[in-house]
């Protein structure tokens, strides 16, 4: 009994011993991570929560946690893949928390599909575009919704990042509203009162580049041309040394309400 005992053993050990050796033979746990690196914003006026995709593949689908415990009946779900949010990515959020998610570089199609129960998986905004392997990217949803259509402007822009400076922050201006000019956005620091300009103008669907500011807080001012009235302001806007900001107009500019959903917002969101 013991000798047989000790064969079993022995045999174990060699089956667990060949199958990490054929594990071993084909995984490379060394190798990099390859694709491009993106982000999904949802900055369309009025625009329904989505969920985004590369190709066909869900990129940034919500789990919810809320499962009822015992003795109350779970859903199945709860148990395999877990429950999907009926939410999304609200209008004027950002998905996955801001991080970017790797996805396959090459010729995509990236979309914004509807959330929620009514219409869903309705694409309301596609864009075609090609990604480099290693490289980072911002997919924004931007205009008016047109809740006849149901569709909704979108455009990707590259992140070119700066190197990293630990003594300095970094902010680019995005436009992402439909009915705003080329516009300027200007920074002034509360503490000293300088003011600088966040690069140049900056067209609908367009971004600037990332320009150096000294870490504090500052007041945000969107203005046209050489015009002098402020059209919108993001007031306390905090930029912290070693970080890169995206700040973002979003919303109708022909709206002069408090509403926040319509009204015409600069959005402040870190990007690295």
């Amino acid at each position: 009994m013991n000798r047989f005992r000790i064969a079993l053993v022995a045999a174990g050990a060699a089956t667990l011993a060949a199958c990490s050796y054929e594990k071993n033979a084909t995984q490379d746990i060394t190798a990099p991570i390859t694709g491009a690196n993106v982000k999904f914003f949802n900055f369309g006026v009025n625009a329904p929560g989505l969920n985004f995709f590369v190709n066909d593949a869900k990129v940034t689908a919500i789990s919810s946690t809320s499962c009822s415990p015992p003795p109350t009946t779970p859903n199945p779900a709860c148990n395999s893949t877990g429950v999907e949010s009926a939410t999304g990515t609200a209008a004027g959020a950002v998905a996955n928390g801001g991080l970017y998610n790797v996805v396959p570089s090459g010729s995509v199609t990236l979309a914004g599909k509807i959330a929620t129960t009514t219409d869903n998986g309705l694409a309301v905004a596609t864009t075609s575009t090609s990604l480099e392997n290693g490289k980072f990217y911002t997919f924004f949803t931007s205009g008016i919704y047109d809740a006849t259509s149901k569709k909704v402007d979108a455009f990707v822009l590259e992140d070119v990042l700066p190197q990293f400076d630990f003594a300095n922050a970094y902010v680019r201006f995005v436009n992402a509203s439909s009915n705003a000019a080329a516009s300027t956005v200007f920074a002034k620091n509360q503490t000293t009162g300088a003011e600088a300009a966040v690069g140049g103008a900056v067209a609908y669907k367009a971004g600037g580049t990332f320009v150096s500011l000294a870490p504090g807080l500052y007041d945000l001012n969107l203005r046209v041309g050489s015009e002098s009235t402020n059209l919108v302001t993001l007031t306390g806007a905090s930029f912290a040394a070693g970080r890169v900001y995206t700040v973002t107009l979003r919303g109708d500019m022909t709206v002069t309400s408090t509403t926040a959903a319509t009204r015409p917002v600069l959005q402040s969101n870190t990007t690295r």
